[in-house]
C-alpha cells in the first residue's frame, strides 16, 4: 500500500500549489484594478458618458479601457465578474489549514506550554475566531459606513492587534501568525463574497429593470476594497512567516505581526498615491524601512526561551535510540540552537534536532525528509546511509503502527 504519509504531503503539495496559483491571480487582478481606478483620466468630456478613461499598452497591443460609475446605457453582453479567484484562494486556504493544522494538530498548532488543549478544542477555537472576526468586522463597517473612514482604519487596526495577542495566548507562534493571516483573508473574501459582489449584482439587476440603483452600493463597495487594498500585503507577509522562524519563534511575535499591518498601510500609501498621479511620497519608504529594523530587532531581542518537551508514541517506539543517534550525528551540525555548519547562524526553518523531545516533535518531517526521500541531509553531505534511512523508516512506522 502506498505510504500514507506520502501521499498526505503531496496532496498537500497540490492544495499549496493550487492556494499560490488563485492567490496570484486575486491580487494581481485587485492590483491591476485598483492601479487603473487611481490613474484613470475624468478630465475629459468622454461622449460615452463613462467616468474616466486611460489607454494602456501590453503585448504588442494597444488598450482603451474606460470606466463607468454605475454602467452604461445597455448592459453588455459577456460581462466578466473577478471572483472565483478571491474564492478558490480562501477555499484552498481553509483546505490547506484543515491538512496542515488541524490533522496535524499535535505537531503545529498546541504548544503545552501556551494553553493545554485537546485536538477538538483548538480546532474549534480556530473556527470560532474565524467566523467571529468577520461578524465583529461586518458591524464595524456597517456602524461606521457613513464616518470618517480613517476612525474605521483605526478600529479595524486595533482588532487585528487585539486577534494577533489572542492567537499567541493559546497556539503556537507558527500556528499563530498564520491564523492572523487566515483571520485576515477571511475579512478580505469575505468582502467579495458578501458585500461587494451581491451589491455589484443588485446594481445590474436594477438596471436591466429600467430602476437608478441606489448610490450607497457603490459606497459600501468601495470601502471594502479600500480594506482590502490594504490588508493584501500583511496577509502575504503572515502566510511567509511559517517559513521563518525569526518571525514566529518570538516572545514579541503579535508585536511583529501589528507592525506588519503598518508596513502594509505605508508601502499601499505610497502605490496608491503614486498611481493616482499626486505626487511619490517617498516619506512612506523611510517609515517602512524603520517598521521592518525594528521587527528585525523584535526577532531577536531577549525572551524568556522556553524548550518544549512533548514526548509522544515515537519516544516509545522500537528503534528511536538508534534513530536519534543517526539524527544526532547527520543531521544536528546544522539543525541546532547554534548550529556548527560553516555560514548557517540558525537553524534551516526553525528546526532544532538535538534532543530526544526535538526528534518527537519533529518525527513526521525527519521521516519524510530523510527516509522517505532523500531531501535531507541536502546534498547528501553529511553522508547518511541507505541503511540508516531504512533505520528511520522503520521506527516511524512502528510509532505510527503501535
Amino acid at each position: 500500500m502506498y505510504d500514507f504519509a506520502a501521499m498526505g504531503a503531496w496532496l498537500e503539495f497540490a492544495v499549496r500549489w493550487l492556494h499560490v496559483i488563485t492567490a496570484i491571480a486575486w491580487i494581481g487582478s485587485s492590483f491591476y484594478f485598483i492601479a487603473l481606478d487611481l490613474g484613470l483620466h475624468r478630465d475629459r468630456n468622454l461622449k460615452s458618458g463613462a467616468d474616466g478613461e486611460e489607454w494602456q499598452v501590453h503585448g504588442g497591443g494597444f488598450y482603451h479601457i474606460q470606466k463607468y460609475l454605475v454602467a452604461p446605457d445597455n448592459m453588455p453582453d459577456g460581462l466578466i465578474w473577478h471572483k472565483w479567484q478571491s474564492y478558490w484562494t480562501w477555499i484552498s486556504g481553509f483546505i490547506l489549514l484543515v491538512l496542515v493544522y488541524y490533522l496535524g494538530a499535535e505537531f503545529y498548532l498546541i504548544d503545552p506550554n501556551v494553553m493545554e488543549l485537546a485536538t477538538w478544542q483548538a480546532v474549534a477555537l480556530s473556527l470560532v475566531s474565524l467566523a467571529a472576526g468577520w461578524v465583529i468586522y461586518n458591524t464595524l463597517c456597517k456602524v461606521f459606513v457613513n464616518a470618517d473612514q480613517t476612525v474605521l482604519m483605526v478600529a479595524l487596526f486595533g482588532v487585528l492587534v487585539a486577534m494577533a495577542w489572542f492567537y499567541t495566548q493559546v497556539f503556537t507562534g507558527r500556528a499563530a501568525l498564520l491564523h492572523l493571516g487566515a483571520f485576515t483573508a477571511t475579512l478580505m473574501s469575505g468582502n467579495v463574497f458578501f458585500i461587494i459582489i451581491p451589491n455589484q449584482k443588485i446594481v445590474v439587476a436594477d438596471l436591466m429593470a429600467g430602476r437608478t440603483p441606489d448610490a450607497i452600493y457603490g459606497k459600501i463597495a468601495k470601502q471594502r476594497s479600500t480594506h482590502n487594498n490594504y490588508l493584501t500585503l500583511p496577509v502575504i507577509f503572515l502566510m511567509l512567516s511559517n517559513h521563518y522562524p525569526l518571525a514566529f519563534a518570538s516572545e514579541w511575535n503579535w508585536v511583529i505581526a501589528s507592525l506588519v499591518f503598518l508596513m502594509g498601510v505605508t508601502i499601499r500609501h505610497w502605490f496608491n498615491t503614486h498611481h493616482a498621479r499626486k505626487g511619490n511620497p517617498h516619506w512612506t519608504w523611510g517609515v517602512t524601512v524603520i517598521l521592518f529594523i525594528l521587527i528585525a530587532w523584535l526577532s531577536v531581542a531577549p525572551s524568556d526561551e522556553r524548550e518544549t518537551a512533548v514526548m509522544t508514541r515515537f519516544a516509545q517506539a522500537e528503534g528511536f535510540t538508534d534513530v536519534h543517534n543517526i539524527v544526532l550525528g547527520r543531521c544536528s551540525m546544522c539543525h541546532a540552537t547554534e548550529p556548527g555548519w560553516p555560514g548557517l547562524h540558525w537553524a534551516p526553518k526553525g528546526v532544532v534536532l538535538e534532543t530526544e523531545a526535538d526528534l518527537t516533535r519533529n518525527a513526521r518531517a525527519v521521516y519524510l525528509q530523510s527516509g522517505v526521500s532523500h531531501a535531507m541531509p541536502p546534498a547528501n553531505l553529511s553522508y547518511m546511509e541507505d541503511e540508516e534511512r531504512a533505520a528511520i523508516v522503520a521506527w516511524y512506522r512502528a510509532a505510527i503502527d503501535g
